[in-house]
């Protein structure tokens, strides 16, 4: 293989595949870019054998053909070298020599038949959706997933898709067992069948790492395995395999009772009041009052906080505790000036709700 290649091009492809390998990897092979020429083009391919990425690039290909690089190796050698084209050349026993206009490196490689097969997903349905919609949905959900290894079947995001006629609701469920958000948008495309997956957190850190504003991303499902492609990036993913809980069970009826507050200084108050929570003592009070909220916090051996804040609000006074980090995790993808909170009373779960996301919160003892 003889390829010449935009120095800034190549690190951007090396960046974007070089995000799912770990030093875990116990096979040598897997801290590897695989390289392979195509029509004037360049695809890099990494897997850690539940993923795989390939980012394909433009290059002068003058001799076409395949090798695996060291990723770390190629990240550092390609950072250190001059802005411009650089060529790189395959030569006997794996070597491939990295030169500039007046600069040279040679690395070892391994050839692409130790490289896993990564699958291809020719003729099957695809879904395509705009990016900017994906994004926001991954970004309103995701912070929710579970990372208990005990619980597996929680450390991915659920992606429901149901066909009604000329639409298609689209949902994304992301649940730990103490808040569940749930984001779903009507779309007007069609498919030929309902899907229900569920999509790995680490492949939902990559996809939403690489969704733009603009553009689409094509969406293709089989039996255990997701894919997706935008713009010359191509994420292939394992699905998990088990039994979402029934997140519908747990979605209450819409409360009466509920406090109107401005976004910007509900998320200051949280901030302040998290500064006062550590890992034994979570739970702020929320103290309701006809068109006030107090938000207070006592901590041994810390200190105490409390601040009181103007809002919207006729209904019973009570007390409830919450994680304000739990909140604070939605409220940092909340696109509205204001937001609505639903109560019930101090021993239920508190509800966000608008006409496309519902994020549920269960409250916590107040010591």
């Amino acid at each position: 293989m003889k390829i010449k290649v935009n120095k800034s091009d190549l690190l951007k492809g090396v960046q974007v595949v070089g995000n799912i390998i770990t030093p875990k990897n116990m096979l040598p092979i897997l801290s590897n870019i695989l390289f392979e020429s195509q029509k004037n083009k360049i695809r890099l391919t990494t897997t850690d054998l539940d993923m795989g990425i390939s980012y394909t690039l433009d290059a002068d290909i003058i001799e076409p053909g395949a090798i695996t690089i060291p990723t770390k190796r190629l990240s550092d050698v390609i950072k250190e070298l001059p802005e411009g084209m650089i060529s790189l050349i395959t030569k006997k026993n794996n070597v491939v020599d990295i030169q500039s206009e007046n600069c040279e490196f040679k690395l070892m490689g391994l050839p692409k038949e130790e490289f896993p097969k990564i699958p291809e997903f020719k003729d099957k349905e695809e879904v395509v959706l705009e990016q900017a919609l994906l994004k926001q949905m991954l970004q309103m959900t995701s912070f929710a997933v579970s990372h208990e290894e005990t619980r597996y079947v929680l450390n991915g995001l659920l992606l429901e898709l149901k066909s009604s006629g000329d639409t298609t609701a689209i949902k994304l469920v992301g649940t730990d067992g103490r808040r569940l958000a749930v984001a779903e948008k009507k779309l007007p495309i069609k498919i030929h069948k309902d899907i229900k997956i569920i999509v790995p957190f680490k492949t939902i850190q990559e996809l939403a790492r690489n969704l733009k504003e603009d553009g689409s991303v094509s969406v293709i499902i089989t039996q255990n395995q997701v894919f997706f492609e935008m713009e010359g990036i191509v994420i292939i993913s394992r699905l998990i395999e088990g039994d979402f809980p029934d997140y519908q069970k747990v979605i209450p009826a819409a409360s009466s009772t509920k406090i109107k507050l401005d976004r910007e200084q509900f998320v200051l108050v949280l901030r302040r009041a998290n500064l006062f929570t550590t890992p034994d003592f979570q739970a702020v009070r929320f103290e309701l009052f006809k068109n006030k909220l107090v938000v207070s916090k006592s901590t041994p051996d810390v200190g105490e906080f409390k601040e009181e804040i103007s809002a919207e609000y006729g209904g019973k006074e009570f007390a409830i505790g919450f994680n304000p980090a739990y909140l604070l995790d939605m409220l940092k993808s909340w696109r509205e000036d204001e937001v609505n909170l639903e109560f019930y009373d101090a021993e239920k779960p508190g509800v966000v709700r608008s006409s496309d996301y519902i994020y549920i919160l269960q409250p916590m003892r107040l010591g």
